[in-house]
């Protein structure tokens, strides 16, 4: 029945029909009901060339053009700040602004309008907007520009005296494209403006030190070892945090690693603070013995603060708990930076313990942290935004104006499938993607991107489109790291068909994607918005096209819901109840064992 296959298992499904016939007793009864439908397949050469052909579609692209200036109109309206707003206007050195024009981005974007200014004046901020809106420049404009103003005020000083700027990504791709943008940024004599290095996969500690420092969290905890001199020096010398994909990072594998480093941070501002109010001269080089020992007794106790539920009653109902055996490491721990009178008054007990956590979280701030998403629900106490509002209470919230919401810019296609059909209308859906006459192809380049849910999944679609006569990259964690970074290149510069897992769905990217599909529907609603939010980029047009079936209806029908009433799609789908969730719910739990042993036989 229908009701117990899932995209997946009806793919498979479907490459076994196109396979070539041979005698089998398991062979599908669909297969002479299908077999006229499929006829077309006979000339695949031709088929390929008709979908992959830049000629074949020139002829069209003036057109598309011609009746699309409107559409481009409407557009500068959605992405563009107002002409008004110029890079100089946003407070910018005039080096940084030219360097900004002259790699293409005449102005700024809504969303760097807001950011940069804000950034700039020194508050921690919160970046929550819409992918595709210029938020990797939205944090590294501002960056670059201090790093500018510094070296100009302070020269001769290393970027560890002057501030280095560290940003955290969830993976390795993700920290090679910062830095790539970053480094894209050049003086007149096409020189990149700052030094930027990666910290992560096969590439070390850097010997010149850079002015950014780009790293996912488990590189940079195994490089800033206590046991390695580099520690308390680069603690000290980080002046601006950022925190890239800050809702995956603040989740799941990376939390506690994330947490740590927060937590190591803001012991060094801690540090920092009470060393200036008692006056006492502290050569730079303080803190490396306090960090060494920075013990896991006062990380738990940290990291506790910022994860509990009920944060205010819990919190209370722990600290006086454990008041006495702790009063005593709390002095101990900071014993060189309490003056003699608060000692005296915190051991005659007229000074009591609460008073003295409330001083420790009053400190001079020395470090910006800077958290960017394009997915951070708040809809929860243990959601990455939720969070984010108890442990940087008086952060800027910057807020895209589609966040979470429907883009307009962006044209949707629903088209339910049975087994029957799903084969059609993957293929269709492919061919369609040149068709669209929301899309430019003026420059003869045309980019796809057809998602399926598990590696085994997105092989079979892969098979599916080869059968068919369509070549197509594939992108999933199976292929190895310079595998997957060769993919993107000859993606990015030839154009064609990306078959691939949410692996490519988060932070990466690909300029021009014209047609998303997702052949798989998504398993969260985070997913959904980061596949679709792979096109309609930097204020162009795109195409999504969702195949779904009978057991995701309901789930289709509540986004859709949610989009025509200009809800956020959050407000059907939280993070921490994914869809499948909600399937499992409605008695649809065998689908997934079903799908699962289905493409493991393939």
């Amino acid at each position: 029945m229908l009701l117990h296959r899932s995209p997946a298992s009806m793919l498979h499904s479907s490459y076994k029909i196109l396979a070539p016939a041979s005698p089998s007793p398991r062979q599908p009864k669909l297969l002479s009901q299908l077999k006229s439908s499929y006829s077309f397949l006979s000339s695949p050469l031709r088929i390929r060339l008709f979908f992959l052909n830049p000629r074949a579609i020139r002829g069209f692209a003036t057109a598309v053009v011609a009746e699309t200036k409107e559409a481009e109109t409407k557009t500068a309206e959605t992405f563009f700040a107002d002409h008004a707003v110029s890079w100089d206007s946003l407070g910018l050195s005039h080096p940084l602004s030219r360097a900004l024009s002259n790699t293409g981005f005449s102005r700024p974007s809504l969303v760097q309008a807001a950011a940069i200014p804000s950034i700039l004046s020194g508050k921690d901020v919160v970046i929550a907007a819409e992918t595709g809106s210029g938020k990797t420049h939205s944090y590294l404009v501002p960056l670059i520009n201090n790093r500018l103003s510094a070296s100009a005020s302070q020269q001769g000083l290393s970027p560890t005296q002057s501030g280095l700027s560290l940003v955290l990504c969830p993976n390795v791709l993700l920290c090679d494209q910062v830095v790539r943008m970053a480094s894209g940024l050049c003086d007149d004599d096409g020189h990149p403006l700052l030094k930027v290095a990666a910290v992560c996969g096969r590439q070390g500690w850097p010997v010149n030190q850079p002015d950014i420092i780009v790293s996912t969290p488990a590189a940079l905890l195994n490089n800033i070892d206590p046991k390695k001199q580099c520690r308390s020096s680069f603690i000290r010398g980080v002046k601006y945090v950022v925190f890239d994909e800050a809702d995956m990072l603040l989740c799941g594998g990376f939390q506690n690693q994330v947490i740590r480093l927060i937590n190591m941070l803001r012991f060094d501002e801690k540090q920092l603070s009470r060393a200036n109010k008692s006056a006492v001269e502290v050569p730079r080089g303080i803190g490396s013995d306090s960090l060494a020992r920075f013990s896991s007794e006062d990380e738990e106790d940290q990291q506790e603060s910022v994860l509990e539920e009920d944060e205010e009653d819990k919190q209370e109902s722990v600290l006086e708990e454990d008041e006495e055996d702790q009063q005593e490491s709390v002095l101990e721990e900071d014993e060189d930076f309490v003056t003699e009178d608060i000692k005296e008054e915190i051991e005659a007990g007229s000074f009591g313990r609460k008073d003295w956590r409330r001083v420790r979280k009053n400190y001079e701030r020395s470090k910006q942290y800077i958290f960017v998403a394009a997915t951070l629900p708040v809809n929860g106490k243990k959601t990455a935004g939720a969070m984010l509002k108890r442990m940087f209470p008086d952060a800027n919230w910057i807020s895209g104006t589609y966040l979470h919401c429907h883009n307009p810019r962006l044209e949707r296609k629903w088209v339910e499938v049975t087994v029957d059909t799903q084969l059609d209308a993957l293929i269709q859906a492919v061919k369609q993607g040149f068709r669209s006459d929301m899309l430019d192809y003026g420059a003869g380049v045309s980019r796809t991107m057809v998602f399926a849910n598990t590696v085994e999944a997105a092989e079979a679609v892969a098979k599916i489109l080869g059968r068919a006569g369509i070549e197509c990259f594939r992108y999933h964690k199976d292929s190895s790291l310079e595998e997957r970074a060769k993919t993107l290149v000859d993606f990015r510069e030839k154009g064609g068909i990306f078959v691939c897992t949410d692996a490519a769905a988060r932070g990466v990217d690909i300029p021009d994607v014209s047609h998303v599909i997702q052949a798989d529907f998504a398993t969260s609603a985070v997913d959904f918005l980061h596949r679709v939010g792979r096109t309609a980029r930097a204020g162009q047009h795109g195409l999504v096209t969702s195949l779904f079936t009978e057991s995701n209806r309901d789930l289709v029908d509540a986004i859709r819901q949610a989009e025509k009433l200009g809800q956020p799609v959050e407000t059907a789908f939280s993070r921490k109840r994914s869809f499948r969730n909600k399937l499992k719910k409605r008695g649809y739990s065998k689908l997934i064992d079903k799908s699962t042993a289905a493409l493991m036989s393939a």
